[in-house]
């Protein structure tokens, strides 16, 4: 959780190089006055997965063993939850990834090699409505057959 002027402006002054801050399309985003970056530690599930209550499934004797990192799952459902938190209170939120930011934003900080980013959740007052769209905002949304599959695909 960054929070703290200084620590917000570290954050972009690390993943966000002057040149690209100057043609940045969210201007607004950089003025959040809260970051949130969900982490996922996979040790901590493996460590869990090894605990006598738990060992059977087999999941404590790697990643490899896992067929969806749950340890991404949780970390990204409470950036989820964050974000519908922020809309409720009345804040403005938008969640996006870190990609290549993350080891950078990773040693900056002092987080484990370990630990990986889902992304990044940007909370503070929502610019007003109309205000430099997305491209995705300008998308029809697709049929929602195109995305809910009923009793088979």
């Amino acid at each position: 959780v960054l929070d703290d002027p200084e620590a917000v402006a570290t954050y972009w002054d690390t993943s966000l190089s002057d040149d690209a801050r100057s043609s940045f399309a969210f201007p607004g985003l950089l003025g959040a006055p809260l970051l949130v970056v969900p982490f996922g530690l996979p040790g901590r599930y493996l460590d869990r997965y090894s605990e006598p209550d738990k060992v059977m499934t087999g999941l404590g004797d790697g990643k490899e063993c896992w067929s969806v990192p749950y340890w991404l799952v949780d970390a990204a459902f409470a950036a989820m939850a964050l974000q519908l938190l922020a809309v409720e209170l009345g804040l403005g939120c938008c969640f996006f990834g870190l990609f290549a930011q993350e080891t950078s934003i990773r040693e900056r900080f002092g987080i484990p090699d370990e630990a990986r980013a889902v992304g990044t959740v940007a909370i503070g007052y929502p610019e007003p409505v109309g205000e430099r769209p997305g491209q995705s905002a300008r998308r029809a949304r697709r049929p929602l057959e195109e995305v809910v599959h009923r009793g088979h695909w």
